[in-house]
């Protein structure tokens, strides 16, 4: 029996954990009959290790090649925190793995201190990848790929983990990525139809 890859696996957790079926007011001001919210799936122990390695996997996929990964806070903060954690365990194994590290983006700078926008790494000409949980109008997203520019880092891709497909959500973010490729692991209509069928295997 072959074993369920981490995004499969992933994917089974966000649809039992993370979707919800009803009438929902999305921060674009716009209402859906579904609502996914990823940060049960990305804080919870065993979601935080397969997002971690689901994402490594799917830059591995596509052959991006970075120093770190970030986003804006909060929904991007598990998940850059547990891909950085699963470079770590997979540089344990094998010295040559590339090492992932990580950064976050503020809604806005400090006011005291150092008064940086982005903590954590953030080092002038490196290549980052941009990470957010869900993709709607990809505003949090274009607000960090901005973040990292103005730092003048080099934004090697944009990965989500659900994306909703909104009409406007992924032509806004190709625009600001610039050239850099924008990658899902799932769209909702994944998620849904996993959450259908387990609402089904468990009701037969």
């Amino acid at each position: 029996m072959t074993t369920p890859t981490h995004a499969h696996q992933l994917l089974s957790l966000l649809a039992r954990t993370s979707f919800r079926l009803g009438q929902f007011t999305l921060s674009s001001g716009g209402t859906s009959d579904y609502y996914i919210d990823c940060r049960t799936t990305t804080l919870h122990a065993e979601g935080g290790r397969l997002t971690g390695h689901a994402i490594l996997e799917l830059l591995e996929e596509y052959g991006i090649e970075a120093d770190a990964v970030g986003g804006l806070t909060m929904g991007a903060d598990p998940i850059v925190c547990n891909v950085a954690t699963a470079s770590a365990w997979r540089a344990q194994s094998n010295p040559a793995a590339p090492l992932w590290h990580g950064f976050l983006v503020r809604k806005a700078e400090k006011a005291h201190g150092t008064g940086r926008r982005i903590e954590g790494f953030c080092r002038e000409g490196a290549r980052v990848v941009i990470v957010d949980d869900v993709c709607t109008t990809g505003a949090s997203t274009i607000n960090a790929i901005e973040a990292a520019r103005s730092a003048n880092m080099t934004v090697a891709a944009v990965v989500c983990i659900v994306e909703r497909q909104e009409a406007n959500g992924r032509p806004a973010v190709e625009a600001a990525a610039q050239g850099a490729p924008f990658l899902c692991l799932f769209t909702a209509i994944d998620v849904r139809a996993e959450h259908v069928r387990q609402l089904s295997a468990s009701s037969s």
